[in-house]
């Protein structure tokens, strides 16, 4: 089950908000544990629940140890509890794609069984992470286990964040109000998000498949950046429409689910993109990784150590497979470069810096899309046929694709500016502006139910 499921919207949703809008205060943390984990269950399955429900109570437990004990004590429960955790993405995550090394390198055929990635494993970890590390460093730790459960399971980010931090929630979850304006402005924020997902992403996602019908091989050159451009728009579209419901959901419960997004294709160096861009998973990078392996205090040496484990960790977390790492180890490159060379020369000329990200971006996404180190090389080719390759220029295919999809294009660059956002945050309380989202809604319900739909991409994450 996922937001944009009919089940979710007419009946896991309404009976939800039902129960937790009618019970007094005291209650809605009990029926947002309850709620989540029947959402989780409903999603995943026992297998996956009872995975969330140990790491829930492990963490809970560690952190209550840590508290008022020594420094010595409390370093060897939070290494202990990191090393759980990354076994645990480990095994599930990443055993099969070492093995799979290790039989290539050492000519042995070793198996595992075929493992299932839990839902939403990546996320809830690292945020139960954060939640040890700041324990550790001296945070006041969750006394109420409903409390803490309720941070972790809260359904609106739980399969697919943002990672929260405990800090912005402890003080709503021991005391919030819920106005009607907040209501009304969530369900807003989610309708938004429904209609970027619905819309938007689902119906690009028919012009990537259909170039893999073709092959990678056999793509004109305007074809493959045509690809690259609308799976970069695909890719924003779908997860910060997520993020966008997200947020909603969350203002809906009076709990603060923070903005993942921020434009990030008006930004002007990758750098600046990542700063903009799933947001919570880097400023979790920035806090807990590249900050204590000294960030950018200790001198150019140890800046380019932190930023190299960054963002190897960075590629890694988010698949098993080489063409992250080369994701990964491709923005290493370009934020090295930027920050030790051609950082001035972008900040210097604006026209050309937002060129030269949105040159490289969507390169970079075509590198994060396919698995295939083979495949990459043949799409790859065909960005930039240097070798004559035949029919490599022809445009035909290219606009064969943009007469049925040009529209969505459109409409999907204008979302990438910052000019809707502010006409919808000027005019979101006028009673047209509310009439178009009630037929937004409408309009994106008829398309779920008429059509196959798309899981979120971020969901195999």
């Amino acid at each position: 089950m996922s937001f944009s499921d009919l089940q979710f919207l007419f009946y896991f949703l309404p009976l939800f908000l039902a129960v937790y809008y009618l019970l007094p205060f005291r209650f809605k943390n009990t029926v947002l544990v309850l709620g989540s984990a029947a959402f989780y269950f409903w999603g995943a399955g026992a297998r996956d629940a009872l995975l969330l429900g140990v790491v829930i109570l492990l963490h809970y437990g560690l952190a209550r140890l840590m508290a008022g004990r020594g420094r010595t004590l409390r370093r060897a429960l939070l290494a202990a509890a990191l090393a759980a955790d990354l076994l645990c993405l480990v095994y599930f995550k990443y055993a099969a794609f070492f093995l799979e090394n290790w039989n290539a390198l050492a000519g042995q055929a070793l198996s595992l069984p075929r493992i299932a990635l839990p839902l939403g494993v990546s996320f809830y970890l690292f945020q139960s992470m954060g939640y040890l590390i700041d324990v550790y460093r001296g945070g006041d730790p969750e006394r109420n286990v409903i409390d803490y459960a309720a941070f972790t399971l809260a359904f609106p980010q739980l399969t697919m964040g943002p990672i929260l931090r405990w800090r912005d929630w402890r003080g709503p979850l021991k005391g919030r109000v819920i106005r009607r304006q907040d209501v009304l402005e969530g369900l807003e924020y989610f309708i938004v998000g429904l209609g970027c997902k619905v819309l938007l992403a689902d119906q690009l996602a028919p012009l990537w498949a259909a170039m893999e019908r073709i092959g990678y091989e056999y793509l004109s050159t305007p074809l493959a950046w045509l690809g690259a451009v609308s799976y970069s728009l695909q890719l924003y579209l779908d997860f910060s429409g997520y993020s966008l419901m997200a947020m909603g959901l969350g203002q809906m419960l009076g709990l603060p689910v923070p903005r993942n997004f921020d434009l990030p294709y008006t930004a002007r160096s990758v750098s600046e993109f990542y700063r903009r861009w799933h947001i919570t998973l880097g400023t979790w990078f920035r806090d807990y990784l590249y900050i204590p392996l000294g960030g950018s205090r200790r001198g150019k040496a140890r800046t380019a150590l932190a930023l190299t484990v960054v963002w190897l960790c960075t590629g890694l977390w988010h698949g098993a497979s080489w063409n992250f790492v080369l994701w990964g180890a491709a923005l290493l490159v370009l934020i090295l470069l930027e920050k030790f060379c051609i950082g001035g020369f972008l900040k210097r000329h604006r026209v050309l810096s937002h060129v030269y990200l949105l040159v490289v971006i969507p390169l970079t996404w075509v590198i994060f899309r396919i698995t295939d180190l083979r495949d990459l090389g043949a799409y790859f080719s065909r960005l930039f046929p240097f070798f004559g390759t035949p029919g490599a220029v022809s445009a035909q295919d290219a606009a064969k694709q943009l007469g049925s999809y040009w529209w969505l294009l459109l409409v999907s660059i204008l979302l990438c500016l910052p000019q809707p956002r502010r006409f919808f945050e000027k005019y979101r309380e006028c009673v047209w502006m509310q009439a178009f989202l009630f037929l937004l809604f409408w309009v994106c319900v008829y398309f779920i139910a008429t059509s196959s739909g798309s899981a979120f991409l971020y969901s195999r994450f």
